[in-house]
């Protein structure tokens, strides 16, 4: 299991956990262990379901069990799992996230279900080289996305949930077709200039989706690629937060939003970034400078993935390594890191089979 380092520290290395191990034995025969919890290998067992899938069971379930009970145990994971204890968790909400992951992961004693996923394919057009990212979710800690070009739209799957956003859903969507160019530094600093900004853009998206629906013609061909956005009234200067939906993270007039499609990214250049005032972020040491950004649509959802709601924000392409997301009405910030691990044998045969492979493991979820 490649577990993301340690919240928010997206630029340090994945960590490796051994679930199982297979013995191979002569005339086709092997033998299982289970690798989970601290009491050594023992008894397990591999069924294969059907193509791309398999099943583990552990047969010793009480090696994962510690003198100490289960309050040893959360400790454990937690110091494994977060890098730090209960106590220097100030955050209630936090607190009460961590518990409900503890209780929802340990439940399955390493009895689980693995379905392949490929990498996405790459083309010498997309925006930077598609792949796995781990990027900071608020209370929830970090998480792994998938970043995937689909014509004139990009796409964060993730690949690890929290009980808000399960795995297999699309936590952002990027309309490439949509480029806005930044105010300078200091009017970038007003969060309502921002909000302006990217909500003119999400009103000049719902007018075009509504032509589109009514029938007009789309001399550039994005029919098929036209956003998913919910209909909603004119602009406003700022949004407040939903306080009942997560999922995301927890927690002047001469500038203009600029739709520029065709305008290439300018590899080395870049412009001054910051984030405006009032939007939190995990992470402090976000980069102070960009290459372009671009409207997009983040999804929030109640605990259980109840309401699912897409809602305007904004793409930030920092490097070949590194983006951004800001979730307008969460008024937060979040910070996305490649993961560098090496993975073989994960490409897709074909761009078909990578499509449905994200048909199926949303479909796992909704």
């Amino acid at each position: 299991m490649y577990l993301p380092p340690h919240d928010p520290h997206v630029d340090d290395p994945m960590r490796f956990k051994p679930l199982f191990r297979v013995h191979l034995m002569e005339r086709k025969s092997a033998t299982v262990e289970c690798m989970y919890g601290h009491r050594g290998p023992h008894n397990g067992h591999i069924q294969i379901v059907k193509k791309d899938e398999f099943s583990t069971k552990c047969n010793q379930t009480d090696h994962h069990r510690m003198s100490g009970g289960r309050q040893e145990e959360f400790r454990t994971w937690l110091r494994e799992e977060w890098g730090r204890t209960l106590e220097d968790i100030f955050h209630e909400h936090m607190q009460e996230l961590i518990l409900m992951k503890f209780i929802y992961t340990s439940q399955y004693d390493n009895c689980l279900t693995y379905r392949r996923i490929y990498l996405p394919p790459s083309r010498p057009d997309d925006l930077i080289r598609p792949g796995l990212f781990k990027g900071t979710y608020g209370s929830h800690g970090l998480e792994i996305v998938m970043l995937s070009f689909h014509g004139k739209r990009a796409r964060g799957t993730k690949i690890t949930g929290d009980p808000n956003i399960p795995a297999g859903q699309q936590t952002v969507e990027v309309d490439l077709t949509h480029r806005i160019q930044l105010p300078d530094v200091e009017s970038l600093r007003s969060f309502n200039e921002l909000s302006r900004i990217v909500l003119e853009i999400r009103e000049q998206v719902r007018q075009e989706q509504q032509q589109q629906e009514s029938g007009a013609e789309d001399g550039e061909g994005r029919g098929p690629q036209s956003p998913r956005e919910p209909q909603r009234g004119p602009a406003q200067p700022s949004v407040e937060p939903p306080a009942e939906k997560g999922g995301g993270p927890a927690g002047a007039e001469a500038a203009a939003a600029v739709p520029a499609p065709e305008q290439p990214a300018q590899s080395g250049q870049g412009q001054p970034f910051v984030l405006p005032a009032g939007v939190s972020s995990r992470n402090e040491d976000y980069p102070r400078t960009c290459r372009m950004c671009f409207y997009g649509t983040g999804l929030i959802a109640g605990h259980g993935f109840t309401s699912p709601e897409r809602t305007p924000g904004l793409f930030i392409l920092f490097d070949d390594d590194r983006f951004g997301f800001i979730w307008l009405e969460l008024k937060s910030f979040s910070l996305y890191s490649r993961v560098r691990a090496p993975f073989r044998n994960a490409e897709a045969p074909s761009p078909r089979a990578f499509e449905e492979m994200l048909k199926t493991i949303q479909s796992l979820t909704s």
